[in-house]
């Protein structure tokens, strides 16, 4: 069977016996419809809320959170991690202090970056952005650290800059690293957004699921969960998608990126 095809078939097949087992264990009665409901009554209550618009504000307020905190954060962390690698005395003066801001847990700084920028959008973005932070700086700092010392000596023996060298050999060394990094931020994003919205908002999905959890419409928290399940695929799909572009000697799939997940 076609490699491209079995790839795509997988996760449908997978989620085709999910949903089986899903309405086969509501059928049964074996968890009551309050706490778990058919997928029929979600299914029922996806297409309410979409047909009625209900939860498109709610989606377009949780996804400018998720891309603007994630370009933020992805963009000081690739220029950070670039400082860094380039003077040792930087690492040796910022570095214990970042890893100390990582091993915060970001829920507790939730209600602090409340008080400090309000209950509006900047206060989800910078939440999204610490959370993003971390395992972007990490991979792309490890990433330009692996470059072939023997390229970059090379390139020194012909008298190129530090500027052409980071360019030209580290940056692309690099770049499945830093896409890497990119996947793993742009899921966390997703939960740092939500996070945001459960600590305070008036508009987004986790507004919407802890609305609809004092009124028990369990379908339709439901309905919102599979939204941002199929949010963060889709968001890895793209990133996955231009990594194969980009970063093309390195395989589909960028394999050879280091992988290193943050907290949120």
């Amino acid at each position: 069977m076609n490699e491209r095809l079995l790839n795509w078939l997988s996760p449908v097949l997978t989620f085709a016996v999910f949903l089986g087992l899903w309405h086969w264990v509501a059928a049964a009665g074996m968890v009551p419809a309050y706490l778990i409901p058919a997928p029929a009554a979600v299914g029922r209550a996806i297409f309410t809320v979409y047909r009625e618009g209900t939860i498109w504000p709610h989606l377009f307020a949780t996804g400018t959170e998720m891309l603007l905190g994630f370009a933020v954060g992805s963009a000081v962390a690739m220029v950070a991690a670039a400082i860094v690698a380039e003077f040792r005395a930087v690492e040796r003066c910022v570095y214990p202090y970042i890893v100390a801001l990582q091993s915060m847990p970001k829920v507790a700084l939730a209600p602090l970056l409340i008080v400090w920028f309000g209950f509006g959008l900047a206060s989800k973005i910078v939440l999204v952005a610490l959370i993003c932070f971390f395992p972007v700086f990490v991979n792309v700092l490890t990433g330009l650290r692996a470059t072939r010392p023997d390229l970059i000596d090379l390139y020194r023996a012909f008298g190129s800059s530090r500027w052409r060298i980071f360019w030209d050999v580290r940056l692309p060394s690099a770049a499945g690293a830093v896409f890497a990094g990119l996947q793993v931020a742009l899921v966390m994003a997703l939960l740092g957004a939500v996070v945001g919205e459960f600590v305070a908002a008036q508009e987004g999905l986790g507004s919407l699921i802890q609305a609809s959890s004092l009124n028990f419409e369990v379908p339709v928290m439901f309905a919102c969960i599979l939204t941002l399940a199929a949010m963060g695929a889709i968001a890895n799909t793209i990133v996955r998608f231009v990594q194969r572009r980009v970063v093309f000697w390195e395989g589909a799939g960028g394999r050879g990126g280091t992988v290193v997940k943050g907290e949120g």
